[in-house]
């Protein structure tokens, strides 16, 4: 065996740091306090980082550090800090998602190492080149590619690829689901997801979790992810226990280092007590990795009914002391109870806790006794670290400024999903209208009509969220044929798209290129990016703490919540489902990807005189999923004009703000 794929196992805490060292792990992720995506983990403090630093070190581990979130302009701060702190030490890399981290590291810190975290959503060979080019080392792709694509990305990837082998899964793209903002403004890529997707929802009265994935396991492609020279097989959990953590690397290990313990390992991993596993697209077969049990661990049974100090459970698991159940009612609501005392009584388990329980609850089974790992460092070191000076901060605040902006009078841009809208706008309205049409009808848009002749100026082609390995090919031949018909404007759902248009091409940002402070502004602009489109969930604090004003500001949109390659069952003809608080949402399926959008709109119209009071003077209104009419521009532009408020609407996190 030639190649060995590096194990990379999660810690959120202290004993899955021990339990990760102790199973084999080659690598361990972790977070700091700040900018880390799993926020309601422990996570770990300088000195404590300090301290792993040097017992993985000793043991031959590498150390990356999660810088996996979005950043807001007041956070730059403390940002510089934490980048100045890590450069000085002896981490192996960072994590990042944001292009402002990227951007400040690479410039003012280039002893960092940089990592794409799979919330940059690549998913191709030109995101993992793309990446490459810009000085980043390794990239995490997304969970949702197939084993062929897989195969063809690693003939082609320039730098390492990482990949996740085991653990829970988002049913949205990672870093492209807005769901958990949309419900309370805590932010999946603020380490904030309240985890909308495993959540029952009504559908035709149906009530049913929709959207709640199985756990990925792809163990039995390991010989194969090392016959491809895959960098990193990486586990997710930075949320679970040691106990996890300990079983899920021991296995992995066993058939990274001995292909012929394969059938060993998934006996181990049946006692992981995650969800149930599917193999997704890398197994070839997605139809079956919905399931509607949400929660980790093996079912027991219900409580049978209340004893002094404890309940009565049936099952056909034995149970014994030192076992770990989790007790679920109705509502969801869980409490964990570690098993000190057990008896049997009338063929039922008679479990003591002091915990309340509930006739009827479930119990599940999630933990068996385990090897202890200690939940302190009995040493913790520390490091003189050389400051951030404030010259140094004054020189980069000034680098990361946006200047020499220009605009007083309102730009209008709208975003269309369907050819007919043509006949319904009024076109000289807008300086930009972006094509978000599917790719088999690009030859279907009147190029050779004298209005498209006189109006290709405004007109901008938007570029898919999501391209396949096997179509890349296919598109670049799309786009060059749109070149010859005149068309120069373009609208990227990622950076990497920019490797698909031919010199010359204008472009823009749409909102799924992240811009939450002006050192991300920057550091797009230096690929040439021409404007960029400020997030939908973004909120008006952020906006005027930075400095950049010549940004597309959405100011009308049906919010996409999910976007996703799985396909989901939806029962009500209409599409549509409601959760508990009667908010309406629905599904739309285009290019074989599904989007999920709130039946309610946001609309900022309320806030037009202020945005243009604060400098603000490009406007964006997002009419997919809207049917084609003349009355609805019509009374966006007279709500805008005037200042007012449209009903029904939201404000998402405008006003309330961004967690």
């Amino acid at each position: 065996m030639d190649f060995r794929p590096e194990l990379l196992i999660p810690a959120g805490n202290i004993e899955s740091f021990h339990a990760a060292v102790e199973g084999g792990a080659d690598a361990i992720f972790l977070g700091l306090k700040q900018f880390n995506a799993r926020g309601r983990a422990v996570n770990f403090s300088n000195p404590q980082l300090i301290t792993m630093l040097d017992i993985a070190g000793k043991r031959g581990v590498k150390i990356y550090v999660t810088l996996n979130t979005v950043i807001k302009n007041h956070e730059i701060p403390e940002l510089l800090e934490v980048l100045n702190f890590l450069s000085q030490t002896s981490v192996s890399a960072v994590i990042i998602q944001d292009w402002g981290i990227w951007y400040l590291a690479k410039k003012f810190f280039p002893k960092l190492v940089v990592h794409a975290s799979t919330q940059m959503a690549n998913h191709n060979s030109l995101g993992a080149n793309f990446s490459n080019k810009a000085g980043i080392d390794r990239v995490i792709m997304a969970r949702e590619l197939t084993h062929p694509e897989l195969k063809q990305i690693m003939k082609k990837a320039k730098g390492e690829v990482e990949i996740f082998v085991h653990g829970a899964l988002c049913y949205s793209f990672s870093g492209l689901c807005l769901f958990s903002s949309y419900l309370g403004g805590k932010g999946a890529n603020r380490g904030q997801c309240t985890q909308p997707c495993r959540r029952v929802f009504n559908d035709n009265g149906k009530e049913h979790a929709i959207f709640s994935l199985k756990d990925n396991q792809q163990i039995k492609f390991v010989p194969d992810f090392a016959e491809m020279k895959v960098a990193s097989l990486k586990i997710e959990g930075r949320m679970k226990s040691a106990a996890y953590v300990y079983r899920v690397a021991q296995a992995y290990r066993k058939v990274i280092d001995d292909h012929s313990t394969l059938a060993e390992a998934e006996e181990m991993l049946k006692w992981d007590f995650g969800r149930e596993k599917t193999e997704y697209f890398m197994g070839g077969k997605v139809r079956g990795s919905i399931s509607d049990n949400t929660n980790n661990g093996i079912f027991l049974g219900k409580v049978n009914g209340l004893v002094n100090d404890g309940f009565l459970v049936s099952s056909k698991q034995e149970l014994e002391r030192g076992q770990q159940l989790r007790v679920v009612n109705k509502v969801g609501d869980s409490v964990s109870v570690k098993v000190k005392e057990v008896a049997e009584q009338n063929g039922k388990y008679v479990v003591s806790t002091p915990k309340q329980i509930r006739k009827g609850d479930d119990v599940y089974l999630i933990g068996l006794p385990s090897k202890n790992f200690s939940s302190k460092f009995e040493d913790l070191k520390h490091k003189n670290v050389k400051p951030v000076s404030g010259a140094f901060k004054r020189k980069i605040r000034q680098d990361i400024e946006i200047k020499n902006q220009k605009g007083s009078k309102a730009e209008f841009f709208v975003r269309i999903d369907n050819l007919e809208w043509l006949r319904k706008l009024r076109v000289d309205d807008f300086k930009g209208i972006f094509l978000d049409i599917p790719k088999n009808e690009w030859r279907k848009i009147p190029f050779d009509s004298p209005f498209f002749k006189k109006n290709l100026f405004r007109f901008n082609i938007e570029l898919p969220g999501f391209i396949s390995e096997n179509h890349i090919d296919e598109l670049k031949q799309d786009i060059k044929w749109l070149f010859r018909k005149g068309m120069k404007n373009f609208v990227i759902s990622h950076l990497s798209q920019l490797d698909l248009l031919p010199k010359g091409a204008h472009v823009i940002a749409n909102e799924r290129v992240y811009v939450y402070n002006d050192a991300a502004i920057r550091g797009i602009k230096t690929f040439g990016v021409k404007h960029v489109t400020y997030p939908v969930e973004n909120d008006f604090e952020n906006l005027q703490k930075g400095t950049s004003r010549d940004g597309l500001v959405p100011v009308y949109a049906n919010p996409e919540l999910f976007f996703a390659r799985m396909p989901v069952d939806v029962y009500n003809p209409e599409n549509t489902f409601v959760d508990n608080t009667q908010n309406e949402f629905k599904r739309y399926v285009r290019n074989g990807m599904t989007s999920v959008y709130s039946n309610t709109p946001m609309a900022l119209m309320q806030y037009a005189n202020n945005l243009k009071k604060n400098g603000f003077f490009k406007f964006l209104f997002d009419l997919r999923t809207e049917a084609p009419s003349k009355h609805l521009p019509v009374k966006l532009f007279k709500k805008f004009n005037a200042s007012e408020q449209l009903q029904p609407s939201t404000t998402f996190n405008f006003k309330k703000g961004l967690s």
